[in-house]
């Protein structure tokens, strides 16, 4: 026998977790291998697991049973029995022959109030009690690393799925987005809980850091999905934010589809304006063109009443400022032909954000013989002013 051929146990673990997955939705089922297509069938089985509940103990007979389902076909009735008792969702009381009366299964029970609560709210309800349910599971001190780990992950995997669905919603038809609205309910709470989850399970745990970056990046994928589903539904509501409000391709399908008798009894109660007379798209447009501005002119601005006399030949204040220039670029050079910049930087930076300026004033001059020139990189001077600096050479021209 090879080594990871499955032993005795495993098939006896398998066997009982499918078990447990058909009593869950045996009341779902149509056979042992479909589920139902017809709401009535799941009634039939919600009735008779609400019949034995009041029952008790001593369990229904099939008469009582086919009684308590009368208002349902024979032919209904005698299927939904057969699925049931063959997923054992119903059994009987004592196992052996002739036995004339059943029992309910627990789990069908559960398994049934579990689906109702999804489609009241699309799982809502359900990733709550799962995050609370986690949240005091890591707070027992019993708990493992592996067990978190698994919690952990089978989170990630359900945000993940939720993500990619609501993002399909977006994508998809706005009608399909309305009749999932209620999966937007409560967005930032349940990313709460998940966050304190996440933070909970990384304190505790810190090797778990790989698995909480997991959960992390799911959390905040379905946010953004969510968030992105609720703006397209909001868009769509108009500015009356009125959710019930039928979208324009819902009207488009409606006036193709519809009869004309369904037209007329949709527009009783509207009273129209007479239609306006035919204008030229030529007309219109002229129109628009020469109709006054909605915006007015800009007034100029007032004009002094003395006559403007002009530039003022006199530009001794230019050569006062070259010669100030000149003073401050020898001063940095003392005499050298050239100096590097951070060493004449190497000082306050009031001070030196002043020099930096003259020099380049000065090289910009060009009746001045200095450059300014630098160079690529940058080096960083936490403890000195400024804290960086990149290379540079103030330097004296040929005259």
């Amino acid at each position: 026998m090879p080594d990871d051929a499955p032993s005795l146990d495993d098939a006896l673990v398998g066997e009982a977790v499918l078990g447990v997955y058909r009593q869950m939705f045996a009341a779902l089922a149509r056979d042992s291998g479909a589920v139902v297509d017809d709401p009535e069938l799941v009634d039939v089985a919600e009735t008779l697991l609400a019949a034995f509940a009041d029952a008790g103990e001593d369990g229904l007979s099939r008469e009582q049973m086919r009684y308590v389902c009368r208002r349902y076909p024979t032919e209904t009735f005698e299927n939904r029995l057969r699925v049931l008792k063959g997923l054992g969702a119903v059994r009987e009381v004592f196992p052996k022959p002739n036995q004339l009366r059943y029992r309910a299964s627990f789990t069908s029970v559960v398994g049934l109030m579990f689906v109702r609560r999804m489609m009241l709210d699309g799982g809502q309800s359900e990733m709550h009690r799962l995050l609370a349910l986690e949240q005091l599971n890591v707070a027992d001190p019993r708990m493992t690393p592996a067990q978190a780990r698994d919690g952990a992950d089978g989170l990630a995997r359900a945000f993940r799925l939720w993500s990619v669905e609501l993002l399909t919603l977006t994508n998809g038809t706005i009608e399909e987005l309305r009749e999932q609205a209620p999966k937007l309910w409560g967005t930032e709470e349940i990313m709460q809980r998940a966050e304190r989850l996440h933070g909970a399970i990384l304190r505790r745990w810190p090797q778990l850091d790989r698995t909480c970056t997991d959960l992390r990046a799911a959390i905040y994928a379905y946010g953004d999905a969510s968030r992105r589903a609720a703006a397209r539904l909001s868009d769509s509501a108009g500015t009356t934010r009125n959710l019930t409000l039928l979208p324009p391709e819902t009207w488009r399908t409606f006036a193709r589809t519809a009869s004309r008798d369904e037209l007329a009894a949709v527009l009783d109660a509207f009273v129209f304006d007479a239609p306006a007379p035919w204008h030229e798209p030529s007309a219109i447009v002229t129109a628009v063109e020469d109709g006054p501005k909605a915006t007015p002119p800009r007034p100029a601005p007032p004009r002094p009443a003395t006559p403007d006399p002009g530039l003022s030949a006199d530009t001794g204040g230019d050569a006062a400022a070259t010669e100030r220039l000149r003073e401050v670029a020898e001063q940095v050079l003392r005499g050298r032909d050239r100096v590097a910049v951070e060493d004449v930087l190497d000082q306050d930076w009031t001070t030196a954000r002043r020099v930096l300026a003259d020099l380049t004033s000065a090289h910009a001059h060009p009746e001045l013989p200095y450059r300014l020139t630098w160079s690529d990189g940058m080096a960083a001077r936490p403890q000195g002013s400024p804290t960086w600096v990149s290379p540079g050479v103030f330097e004296r021209t040929a005259p």
